[in-house]
């Protein structure tokens, strides 16, 4: 009895010590991979063929422009969604594999999501596809850089579901929109823990922005050496976790 009391005293020590990790890694790291996220989105939009990794729809809007106005199509935005379908799938089962849950399953996939920004920042200085953004090389680094963002939203969906989207921004202005007319309204509210909402959107907003100015400039000054900063973001924040 008494070790079995000793066993279960041991358990939930364990739990609550997660549980509080997990709370800490919900505060600080959404904020940090919205920074990514806004890094990837605009590198991989003007230096690789107007793709877009984050907001990974928008795809579909380019290439039917291109169809009806033509010009050159980059064959990244028509694979970018299956792609992503298949990246996530595969996080997935790295992360079934595993068998890790909590704080655990957070530092694996941000592990994941490095390697594959690492892996762009890589091929980049080597190929250099920013100079012919449609070829076969600007495809390849594209799809890595999607493949990044996939682990991002599966990160939060599978190890972290009480966060908020650090990569989709449409819904995080969304809410921070509702959560300001809220506030402003003298009658009850209707959006539940409104200041709570908004504090987070406007943080990941912000995060999102800070992530595609610094990019804006990184691109200017450094080139294709411009991938080492998101790949050196996500190394922090993997150190950090």
């Amino acid at each position: 009895m008494t070790s079995a009391s000793t066993q279960g005293d041991q358990a939930g020590a364990i739990s609550v010590r997660a549980e509080t990790e997990m709370l800490r890694m919900e505060e600080w790291l959404p904020p940090v991979l919205s920074v990514v996220a806004g890094m990837v989105e605009l590198m991989s939009f003007f230096m690789l063929g107007n793709i877009f990794t984050a907001h990974i729809t928008g795809n579909l809007v380019t290439a039917s422009a291109v169809v009806v106005r033509g010009g050159p199509m980059n064959p990244a935005q028509l694979l970018a969604i299956p792609v992503f379908i298949l990246a996530m799938a595969l996080v997935w089962l790295i992360a079934r594999l595993s068998d890790r849950k909590g704080p655990a399953l957070v530092r694996l996939l941000l592990a994941v999501q490095f390697l594959l920004l690492a892996a762009v920042l890589v091929f980049c200085l080597v190929a250099e596809p920013s100079r012919h953004p449609h070829g076969i090389a600007g495809c390849i680094a594209a799809l890595i850089a999607v493949s990044a963002m996939a682990c991002q939203y599966a990160l939060f969906r599978l190890a972290m579901p009480r966060a908020v989207s650090t990569a989709v921004m449409t819904g995080n202005l969304a809410n921070a929109v509702l959560s300001i007319m809220d506030a402003l309204s003298r009658r009850q509210t209707l959006m539940s823990a409104g200041n709570r909402r908004l504090k987070r959107s406007l943080y990941l907003l912000c995060g999102f922005l800070v992530g595609c100015v610094i990019a804006a400039l990184a691109i200017s000054m450094m080139g294709e050496w411009a991938w080492s900063l998101p790949a050196a973001l996500a190394a922090a924040a993997v150190i950090r976790s």
